[in-house]
């Protein structure tokens, strides 16, 4: 054997060797991406049903909220309803009403006015008198 042979055998010897190497980590990138696949598989397999049930909750609430939106547009009626009653109201009652209480505070005030000029006319009569006696006592 000449040694060009002997080097030819180291070298494929050592080539063998890095093979071999290199397949260790090549199987085990081979099983991670078998788990990995079996894991997407297991969560596709998962969210079909999440998204049926997701697909329902939306409908429900979309159910919901046509109820509520009419709910909102009777109370929108009721309001202007209740708009239209208050200045009926306010029209046919208000006018009258202000009107009494514009006479009543007007004849109150002049009874208050005339009981006060009695009694500032009473309280001179006195002191007149008054004045007199003291001046008739001298």
């Amino acid at each position: 054997m000449s040694g060009a042979a002997i080097a030819a055998l180291i070298a494929a010897g050592a080539f063998v060797l890095l093979v071999l190497m290199l397949a260790i980590p090549l199987l085990k990138l081979g099983r991670t991406l078998d788990e990995a696949t079996l894991a997407i598989r297991r969560t596709h397999e998962g969210a079909a049903p999440l998204l049926v049930s997701a697909q329902t909750t939306i409908t429900s609430v979309n159910a919901q909220l046509d109820t509520v939106d009419s709910i909102a547009k009777d109370v929108g009626n009721m309001t202007t309803n209740a708009a239209a009653l208050t200045s009926i109201v306010s029209s046919t009652l208000g006018s009258p009403l202000i009107k009494v209480a514009a006479f009543s505070y007007g004849v109150r005030r002049t009874v208050g006015q005339r009981r006060d000029q009695e009694a500032a006319r009473s309280a001179r009569q006195r002191h007149r008198a008054s004045r007199r006696a003291g001046k008739g006592a001298k």
